[in-house]
């Protein structure tokens, strides 16, 4: 359990940075140049992410459960994690409706896809897993919006054809991920 909090810690301590020291990151940035903060952020982003990853793992065969969930609840975690696929495909298709209201589909799509997994998980690892990123997301989103508001930064409307764009593409990718690649990776298979 203490590698995956560690890497959790690293990983969304990162991801953090620009909300609570933003001017502090723009500084290192200047000092090193921003290829070189951005490579050293990866490097250390993806470890904190490999550790969190190995410490789950650890901690499956040996899951302390809080609450057994009703079986309902998967039906429920399919829905979230389809909405999670096509927010994360709208944080990258241009002029969408969600990222032009809300600026930050992303972390909706990390608050869905955590939900999604607290919905459907009853164990300890699950909760502080899941539960941190839910966390984190919903911190992140009120700083941030928070932050657009004093800058006047407003909302516009976003075009149907990258909302139908977005729909398609994280439609596709939730479907590949689900019926293949949560078993492959993961070692889970959602739909067994």
């Amino acid at each position: 359990m203490i590698w995956m909090l560690i890497g959790l810690f690293l990983f969304l301590g990162l991801h953090s940075v620009r909300l609570i020291a933003p001017v502090w990151r723009a500084q290192v940035q200047l000092r090193f140049g921003v290829p070189m903060y951005r490579a050293v952020y990866s490097v250390l982003s993806v470890f904190g992410l490999l550790l969190v990853i190995w410490g789950f793992d650890a901690q499956r065969d040996a899951a302390v459960v809080i609450w057994t969930p009703p079986l309902a609840m998967h039906h429920v975690t399919f829905l979230l994690t389809w909405c999670a696929f096509v927010l994360l495909a709208m944080t990258y298709i241009p002029n969408n409706s969600v990222k032009n209201r809300f600026h930050h589909p992303m972390l909706l799509a990390v608050k869905s896809w955590a939900v999604a997994h607290l919905l459907s998980n009853g164990s300890l690892a699950h909760w502080i897993l899941f539960g941190s990123f839910l966390l984190w997301s919903v911190v992140a989103f009120v700083v941030l919006r928070k932050r657009e508001r004093q800058q006047g930064i407003e909302s516009r409307p976003g075009s149907v054809r990258a909302n139908v764009l977005a729909l398609v593409v994280g439609t596709v990718v939730w479907i590949v991920f689900a019926v293949w690649l949560h078993g492959l990776l993961i070692g889970v298979k959602p739909l067994a």
